[in-house]
């Protein structure tokens, strides 16, 4: 009696982590990022925002993606400074690794200018590291 070879599992593992990560996503210089954003008159902001949400889907599997996630900042952005944090801090959580940044986060909004720089800093700085950590290159 023959058996069958074992199936590859692409659903999670019990501690949440998913059995094959998605592609580690792309590293990005915070300066560069605010000053092409300034350069810019604001239109890499959208540009960074759909980036990043569609590289934490394709790596964890959950998470708005890019599309879904430019339309929300278009339409309520505000919901966009609690959901990246979010969705990020999940990424590290599936990896069973701690994350830096929460939801929480988003509160930052409500100081002027110098709290969306803050944010923007502790985002993009947690998501470097996370990329980093998984072979992104410096």
């Amino acid at each position: 009696m023959a058996t069958e070879p074992p199936e590859i599992s692409t659903t999670p593992s019990p501690g949440g982590a998913p059995a094959s990560p998605g592609p580690v996503g792309k590293r990005r210089g915070i300066l560069v990022c605010i000053g092409l954003t300034i350069i810019t008159l604001g239109i890499y902001a959208f540009v960074w925002v759909w980036k990043t949400q569609e590289e934490v889907k394709q790596r964890s599997g959950n998470g708005v993606g890019g599309w879904l996630g430019l339309v929300i900042f278009l339409v309520i952005s505000p919901v966009t400074w609690f959901l990246i944090p979010a969705e990020v801090k999940q990424m590290y959580l599936r990896e069973d690794d701690v994350p830096p940044v929460s939801a929480w986060i988003g509160l930052w909004i409500l100081l002027p200018l110098v709290g969306a720089i803050i944010w923007f800093v502790k985002v993009q700085g947690a998501l470097n590291r996370f990329w980093e950590a998984r072979g992104a290159p410096a």
